[in-house]
């Protein structure tokens, strides 16, 4: 009787091992890991009153011993524009670009495996034809495809949003007059993409206007925008606490949803959002407010739900930036300028995420104040500051 207890724990104890390997062994594998590409974008003005925009983007194979299949991909776009698109016709076109396999002459996408650690490319083709194309003001492209493998069947998206509009960078910005003296420019720009990079961004539009000693500042949202820290909510899933948490902020937050809290569970785990929750509420009973927001991490002020930033990005939920001290040593090291990446709103808050290192804080602090960069549709995400006196420098 002993022995054959003994061998049924033995058994138990060979299958319990033999689960949590298996289980060990599935967290590990990477399962559907497929990348798509933002890819390149040329316009292409054909004839007056035709536009072609066509990019060219990768399929990446990122499990090291896995091949993953890509039966659908499909590619629709919205055209923003400052007229009416009534009546244009827009025609989309995928071509493939297999090197092993040609592209079908009907467009038709067939399925196709993307080997081991390779990638293959495609083709997006968008043909707008009617009045006022010159008033375009961006394409927002949105690609389904669909992963298959280990994993299932996965539908995924890939949103890019390309700019149709490139204000003159040589047009002076106006100034206006800070408080205790001094001078902003806000600088418009284009409409800012993960096709930028944020230090040619400031060569091209603050360096022809400034001078030695201005101190350029970027909002911490266009630069996650440039960064790619975007998500459409159909591509988030809330989880238990994003889901009886969210309840709990004021409804101007945006973390009162369960997408835009869940956003922040994907950032930092559902265990420190619960125990900040937690804590913030046990530090509310004793008076103390914004709890929550220590405890969860910096990146839960920074999260922008639907309708926090302008179209099309009024439809994602927008993260706060990466390594934005990176960001602003880079712009100091190739352009000279002393730079700040800052939060700023227009209740006269305003957060510097990032600064260079002699950058004169309380003279940025006070310069925008009046939020010169604004809240709105005003395409000022850069603001140029210019100190007015030896000691704001």
């Amino acid at each position: 009787m002993e022995l054959l207890s003994v061998v049924g724990i033995v058994i138990l104890a060979a299958i319990a091992i033999a689960l949590l390997a298996l289980e060990l062994q599935y967290r590990r594998r990477p399962g559907n890991d497929l990348e798509l590409t933002p890819g390149n974008w040329e316009t292409t003005l054909t004839e007056p009153g035709r536009v072609i925009l066509t990019g060219e983007l990768e399929l990446c194979n990122r499990t090291p011993n896995l091949e993953i299949m890509v039966p659908e991909l499909t590619a629709e776009v919205k055209w923003l524009s400052d007229g009416s698109l009534d009546g244009v016709p827009v025609r989309t076109r995928i071509v493939s670009g297999h090197e092993d396999a040609p592209a079908r002459p009907d467009g038709y996408w067939f399925a196709y495996i993307v080997k081991v650690q390779k990638t293959t490319r495609f083709k997006v083709v968008l043909d707008i034809e009617g009045e006022n194309l010159d008033r375009l003001q961006s394409a927002w492209v949105q690609i389904r495809y669909v992963t298959y493998g280990p994993q299932g069947r996965i539908p995924k998206w890939r949103h890019v949003v390309i700019p149709m509009q490139y204000p003159d960078p040589e047009t002076p910005p106006n100034s206006r007059p800070v408080d205790g003296g001094g001078e902003v420019f806000p600088i418009r720009t284009h409409l800012l993409t993960q096709l930028d990079d944020p230090v040619e961004v400031v060569r091209r539009y603050v360096m022809p206007h400034a001078q030695k000693g201005d101190i350029i500042t970027m909002g911490e949202t266009p630069l996650a925008l440039i960064q790619g820290r975007f998500r459409h909510p159909t591509e988030v899933k809330p989880g238990w606490v994003a889901r009886r948490v969210c309840y709990f902020f004021m409804p101007t937050s945006s973390l009162a949803t369960a997408c835009g809290l869940q956003t922040l569970v994907d950032l930092v785990g559902p265990a420190r959002v619960f125990a900040a929750f937690v804590g913030g509420a046990i530090a509310r009973i004793f008076g103390y407010r914004g709890g929550f927001y220590q405890l969860a991490g910096e990146q839960a002020r920074l999260i922008d739900d639907v309708t926090g930033t302008l179209p099309p990005y009024d439809q994602f939920i927008v993260l706060g930036p990466h390594d934005p001290q990176a960001v602003v040593d880079r712009i100091r090291q190739e352009t000279g300028l002393e730079a700040a990446i800052v939060d700023v709103n227009d209740l006269k808050a305003v957060k510097i995420l990032a600064a260079t290192s002699d950058l004169p804080v309380q003279f940025v602090e006070r310069a925008l104040r009046s939020n010169p960069a604004g809240n709105a549709d005003e395409r000022t995400p850069l603001v140029l500051l210019r100190p007015g006196s030896p000691r704001d420098r």
